[in-house]
């Protein structure tokens, strides 16, 4: 029996108006199928279904957000709740309301003590679009005008606004709007299995790390104000660097007094099993960008939270701070995020995806995967991973067509019932935190069917 809404139009004309009305996020609109379009009508849990009644295991959490799943009551209860009481409420005129006050305060209860201040956005291109304007604040208050350059990673992302996709370094998005803007450079990304080489992995992560001391140096220090980059990459492939790479970028940022900037709007509240992925990694960083995981991805809301170090100095000596949004803070949004938090934390959510299932699921990615002589490579800790598709696995070799492979990859796992992301041959998994060991038994097998097929089609198995 096929689980259905009540629905006012019919598969083809949602299909129409979708293809016909909207500017579509990162596809060419010349090769949209309008017969493809997926018309997402419920969710619940780990699952959603479409408007034909056909079900799909999301394996990639929306955009790597739905972190306690779909339908959760405790977070409709609070948006709803909210909108009854105080619908809006701007951070503007030295205002404040209660749902914004709790929320900071659960929210630097599951911080260090390093960190003072945040900021809050209405998404993480919004918070790094933020970060850009307060580090170079920073340093303009502390007399250091200069320090105006920040360093990103290429393939790194940070969002899809000027500013935010100028720090990232993808280069299709550089070449709509002739970005990146003014005083924003790049290093090559830590990816081992894409450039190591002859090196061993943690060779190669001294080696990635070297070359921002080699930037910084060649830009001169005393004009470089901060280095911005993702704990583990997300859209750029589930890139997880060596283990030797995070403590020696540390230590060259703070040995030139340059800001060490974590974007966590990926890794953060609890996708690598630790609150936030630098505590994974290693290391403490200046700045934390959030979002996706902050309200599960129920209502928007981002925000970027700042250390002692730069929230004193802002306050204290920053006169008027000259930047603000409507919407920040914005009640409905803090009272989700608030039920949200305490779901991941009392719930208990966060501890077990770092002691039960996200092992679990690491384990049996490499049980099923391990051998198989289509994956060169598995990363991922907690609920996130990566698989590399390879065309030699003891060679690190490469397909090269790895954007088609991935993509027929994933049209198998949909027809599966599973929800996966590829990255040219990278298959990204990063399922809800809520997922049980039977769920995670589903999700794998559904992605061995998919993987299976796709060396099929090539003869490689």
């Amino acid at each position: 029996m096929h689980d259905s809404v009540d629905q006012t139009r019919g598969t083809k004309e949602y299909q129409a108006i979708h293809a016909t009305r909207h500017l579509h996020p990162f596809v060419d609109h010349k090769q949209i199928a309008v017969e493809d379009a997926r018309v997402m009508v419920r969710g619940k849990g780990m699952y959603l279904w479409d408007n034909e009644g056909r079900r799909f295991l999301d394996g990639m959490s929306g955009l790597w957000c739905t972190a306690v799943g779909y339908g959760r009551e405790e977070l409709i209860s609070a948006a709803a709740g909210q909108l009854q009481t105080l619908s809006f409420c701007s951070q503007f005129f030295n205002t404040t309301h209660p749902a914004v006050v709790d929320l900071s305060a659960k929210l630097f209860s599951l911080l260090p003590p390093a960190y003072g201040r945040v900021i809050y956005t209405n998404s993480g291109s919004e918070a790094n679009e933020t970060l850009i304007r307060v580090v170079r604040r920073y340093w303009d208050l502390l007399g250091k005008p200069g320090k105006k350059i920040l360093i990103g990673r290429v393939n790194g992302y940070h969002g899809s606004t000027t500013g935010s996709a100028s720090l990232g370094g993808m280069q299709a998005m550089h070449e709509m709007g002739d970005l990146p803007i003014p005083a924003i450079h790049h290093i090559a990304e830590p990816y081992w299995y894409g450039y190591g080489g002859a090196l061993s992995e943690q060779e190669f992560g001294l080696q990635s790390a070297a070359a921002l001391e080699q930037k910084i140096l060649a830009l001169g220090a005393d004009q470089v104000a901060a280095f911005v980059a993702e704990p583990f990459q997300g859209a750029g492939g589930l890139i997880f660097p060596p283990a030797s790479y995070w403590p020696e970028i540390q230590r060259i940022c703070r040995k030139y007094d340059v800001l060490l900037c974590a974007d966590e709007v990926v890794g953060g509240f609890g996708r690598t099993g630790e609150w936030f992925a630098h505590r994974h990694f290693g290391f403490e960083p200046d700045t934390i960008s959030i979002a996706k995981g902050l309200t599960s991805g129920y209502v928007p809301m981002g925000g970027l939270i700042l250390s002692h170090r730069m929230a004193d100095v802002l306050a204290d000596q920053g006169g008027v701070f000259a930047h603000g949004l409507t919407s920040q803070g914005h009640p409905v949004a803090a009272a989700v995020a608030l039920a949200n938090l305490r779901l991941l934390d009392e719930g208990g959510i966060v501890e077990r995806v770092r002691s039960d299932t996200g092992p679990y699921l690491q384990n049996s990615l490499r049980e099923v995967f391990g051998n198989h002589p289509m994956v060169g490579e598995i990363q991922g800790v907690g609920a996130v991973a990566g698989l590399q598709l390879a065309r030699n696995k003891a060679e690190k070799k490469r397909f090269a067509a790895e954007a088609a492979i991935g993509a027929y990859c994933m049209h198998m796992a949909q027809q599966e019932g599973l929800i996966v992301r590829p990255v040219l041959a990278r298959i990204i998994i990063a399922p809800a935190l809520i997922a049980t060991h039977s769920e995670i038994d589903d999700l794998v097998e559904k992605l061995k069917r998919a993987v299976d097929r796709t060396a099929q089609e090539l003869n490689m198995l």
